[in-house]
């Protein structure tokens, strides 16, 4: 049996708001790169721009709500994705 793809990516979070429990950043991956806003109080990620967004939003949320609490500002964090990039 073949191995799936992988792919890791590479995130930065750049602001970090617990009053509006709002988590801002960046996060990149192969030749691809989108800005993120995550309501954690709602659970609601936003990601931009729209070019190659269904490849990342699924893996970044399932990321966010894993490492939640230990996610900081300026701080530098990678996770694989079960995908080809």
């Amino acid at each position: 049996m073949s191995r799936l793809p992988t792919t890791t990516a590479r995130l930065r979070v750049l602001r970090q708001s617990f009053s509006p429990c709002l988590l801002e950043g960046e996060v990149s991956a192969g030749s691809f790169q989108w800005s993120f806003r995550w309501a954690f109080d709602r659970g609601e990620l936003s990601v931009e721009p729209s070019l190659g967004r269904a490849l990342i939003q699924d893996a970044l949320l399932r990321f966010l709500l894993q490492a939640d609490y230990q996610l900081e500002a300026g701080g530098d964090y990678a996770f694989t994705v079960r995908a080809s990039f």
